[in-house]
């Protein structure tokens, strides 16, 4: 059955299987210049459901605020990050993943399948999973993951802006923007952007 809305039919077919305990996974944070990468994995309550869970992105912010709280008071949560030093060592998409596994391995009650966003699992994850291309726009466990990534990734980056003033994090929260993108000119790098992306790259090895 397809339904344009998320919905709870992937944790429940898992369930039917004899995983009582389904986690949804999703990371924020591959495309900006600067920040860690970070990654969530949730477990719904089937009857605590909060209303309204959708892809991160096609929610207004004050929703997800809202949502991010409604999430943490019904479900089992975790929340975990890659740094930029990882991400600039073992680049971006094996970051993702490992910000992933840390989000799984860090939740109270553990997780016996998970189901994740994007077209592969990370190979290091402990239990069975499956992957699911825009699984948080498909999936309500994703779609929670992805809402506790995003908020988490979001004041990280604004509580940075405070200490790195001028690179306009508070509302750009590390993409590459035009007005990041000429603060990186003028200002130079800092200990958060990533190094090995080109804007960032060029930047420091120009001649």
């Amino acid at each position: 059955m397809i339904t344009s809305e998320p919905n709870f039919l992937h944790e429940l077919s898992m369930m039917h299987k004899g995983y009582s305990l389904v986690a949804g996974v999703d990371e924020v944070g591959r495309g900006p210049l600067a920040g860690p990468v970070v990654a969530a994995a949730v477990i719904l309550d089937p009857k605590n459901i909060p209303e309204g869970l959708n892809d991160s992105k096609k929610l207004s912010k004050k929703r997800r605020n809202e949502l991010f709280l409604k999430i943490q008071e019904f479900a089992i949560f975790a929340i975990a990050e890659a740094s930029v030093v990882e991400i600039d060592r073992m680049n971006i998409y094996h970051a993702s993943h490992l910000a992933m596994c840390r989000a799984v391995n860090g939740l109270k009650t553990p997780a016996q399948f998970a189901l994740v966003d994007g077209n592969k699992t990370p190979k290091d994850l402990i239990i069975p999973s499956t992957a699911i291309v825009k699984g948080d726009a498909k999936s309500y466990s994703i779609a929670a993951a992805s809402i506790l990534a995003k908020v988490t990734r979001d004041k990280y980056m604004v509580d940075l802006a405070q200490q790195f003033p001028g690179y306009d994090w508070e509302n750009n929260v590390g993409y590459p923007t035009k007005s990041h993108l000429s603060a990186l000119k003028k200002l130079g790098v800092t200990p958060h952007h990533r190094v090995t992306f080109k804007p960032v790259h060029n930047i420091l090895y120009q001649e």
